[in-house]
């Protein structure tokens, strides 16, 4: 057992805190489970509360360019209210649902790039003090996993994942930030987009899929952005026409000829299915990508990332960027 150490607010000599997440990946809306081990510090102390915060890198786009940092977007309060003696070891067990909208990390067990992790808090006397990032796995759904493996199946290839602050105009999406996964064009739409970028937003029903082509540009036009959504239930995975289905959705992406609109941004028009918006005021942009693409074969949406980050040495570069800091704030108050 690995005791982390804490930020520091708490001063030398105070508890330390190490959080075991029970093994393997969950998926989204899932239950993540595990306990939070603590080793007591050099005196007794009151523990006012033991909180588990959800948090993500992610890329934004703003008119200056771009910023990245680590966004928490969920809390699950652990336990609190109790007195932690001098030297005592104590565990607690914990289990929470996870938002359905948590972006997935590994696709077939191979990484994605995507850095997700839970940050234990720990509340001391008025004090907050918050450990290590501990890394979160999170698998597809089915329904998510069957929409990839028809994509692999029709010759898209995996390139890279990244996650982006902002809305999904038209949509229902809960969290601030959206995952897009970039892939790369099957052979018979090579000539026709750059890449295939798709969006997942979870829900207990089903699934919003939003699909945007980056479409390439003729002699006389520009290339420009053309943007679709489609709802499938999580009990549609053991439809027999999947490839056909998701083929269908590809084609009506790229063959529609998009008017210029109220959603139009840099770059060309918009189009979003049934007159819903798509990306009003964050450009929709995907960030430097992690991953390069392996063949996409039978099985599926073959997955590698070379050269791919540790999420802990990710942490480390970015810091708290978006989260603010609190020991900051409390100085200028008291000044």
């Amino acid at each position: 057992m690995v005791f982390k150490r804490l930020l520091g607010s708490l001063g030398v000599g105070g508890p330390s805190v190490d959080t075991v997440l029970e093994p393997g990946a969950v998926t989204p809306g899932g239950v993540v489970a595990g306990q939070v081990h603590l080793q007591g510090g050099n005196a007794d102390f009151a523990i006012e509360h033991i909180t588990l915060e959800l948090v993500a890198h992610v890329e934004a786009e703003y008119d200056e360019g771009e910023a990245e940092g680590m966004v928490a977007f969920h809390q699950h309060v652990v336990a609190g209210g109790f007195r932690l003696a001098e030297g005592e070891r104590r565990s607690v067990p914990f289990s929470f649902t996870l938002p359905w909208e948590t972006p997935i990390t590994e696709l077939y067990g191979q990484g994605l790039g995507v850095v997700l992790g839970i940050r234990t808090e720990l509340g001391v006397a008025g004090a907050k003090d918050k450990g290590d990032l501990d890394p979160l796995a999170v698998r597809p759904l089915p329904a998510q996993e069957a929409i990839l493996e028809a994509l692999g199946q029709l010759g898209f290839g995996f390139k890279s994942a990244d996650l982006e602050l902002g809305r999904i105009g038209g949509t229902g999406q809960q969290l601030p930030f959206y995952q897009e996964i970039e892939l790369t064009p099957a052979p018979r739409y090579a000539q026709r987009i750059n890449e295939l970028e798709v969006t997942f937003l979870a829900a207990p029903t089903g699934l919003e899929v939003v699909l945007e082509a980056d479409r390439r540009g003729g002699f006389s036009s520009g290339g420009h952005d053309a943007l679709t959504r489609f709802t499938v239930g999580h009990h549609d995975v053991e439809q027999a026409d999947r490839n056909a289905e998701v083929d269908g959705w590809i084609r009506r992406l790229v063959e529609h000829h998009a008017p210029d609109g109220p959603y139009g941004h840099a770059g060309g028009a918009l189009f979003a299915q049934g007159g819903h918006g798509g990306h009003p005021g964050d450009g929709h942009r995907s960030g430097p990508g992690v991953g390069t693409a392996v063949a996409a074969g039978a099985a599926g949406l073959a997955v590698g990332v070379v050269g791919g980050m540790v999420a802990a040495e990710v942490v480390d570069e970015v810091g708290d960027f978006f989260e603010g800091d609190d020991e900051e704030e409390d100085e200028g108050d008291e000044g």
